[in-house]
């Protein structure tokens, strides 16, 4: 059997081994509930709005919005008055509903803590330069307005937010900074990013409140934490 000399048995082993954040070109995050801790803020919102309708209708919408993270709260609102009031929404309905949601929780968002290790990771991967970029069931001009005023942007390559399906942004994001999918990671606490991350072949990292009630598929990699820094 061959030995290497020692001079580059040495270097080999003084190799920076690439683990964490040094193994990604690109990290795609989810928002509230990935980078803020604002899911529950959104789930009050809901249950205010529908308080007029009783608690069962509050309690179907909570139940309906907390097992659909990251669908878009126009396509909820439909589902809410098409299938548990069984009443048409209008556009101007439509319209109306997503101003009261917004006010209900705009000062809120802006207020909410870091989900942990969140910030770390983001400090971590503009400190090495390595791009991120959000992907979220937002609103796209509000979440930007909430990434300005949390002073945030300058963590992010991009935000992008509704109308758009995520595994469509995740895709374009992709195609456009030439990024291999298998080289990046999307983290995300819901199903919607599961799917969007296996639609476009990108790791993912599910976050969740406690390990013992994943959401996901059994062997997805989950953490109570952004923990981007593991051993890989």
């Amino acid at each position: 059997m061959e030995v290497l000399p020692l001079e580059l048995r040495v270097c080999i082993h003084n190799m920076p081994r690439l683990t964490g954040v040094e193994m990604y070109t690109g990290v795609f995050f989810d928002f509230d509930g990935v980078i803020l801790d604002s899911v529950d803020i959104k789930t009050q919102a809901f249950a205010a709005l529908f308080e007029p309708y009783g608690q069962e209708v509050q309690r179907l919408v909570v139940e309906y919005h907390l097992a659909h993270g990251g669908v878009s709260r126009f396509e909820k609102f439909k589902y809410f008055f098409n299938i548990i009031l069984q009443q048409e929404l209008s556009e101007v309905a439509a319209q109306y509903l997503g101003e009261r949601f917004n006010s209900l929780v705009f000062e809120g968002i802006l207020a909410a803590p870091f989900v942990p290790g969140a910030l770390e990771s983001l400090e971590a991967l503009r400190d090495r330069g390595i791009p991120a970029f959000v992907v979220s069931g937002t609103p796209e001009d509000e979440l930007r307005e909430i990434v300005k005023q949390r002073e945030l942007d300058g963590f992010f390559r991009e935000v992008h937010g509704s109308p758009r399906l995520k595994d469509v942004i995740v895709g374009d994001v992709l195609l456009r900074y030439g990024l291999r999918p298998y080289e990046c990671i999307l983290v995300g606490d819901a199903m919607t990013d599961y799917v969007a991350a296996k639609a476009c072949s990108v790791p993912f990292l599910g976050i969740v409140k406690d390990a013992h009630s994943s959401p996901f598929p059994t062997g997805t990699r989950v953490s109570e934490v952004v923990d981007l820094f593991y051993d890989a």
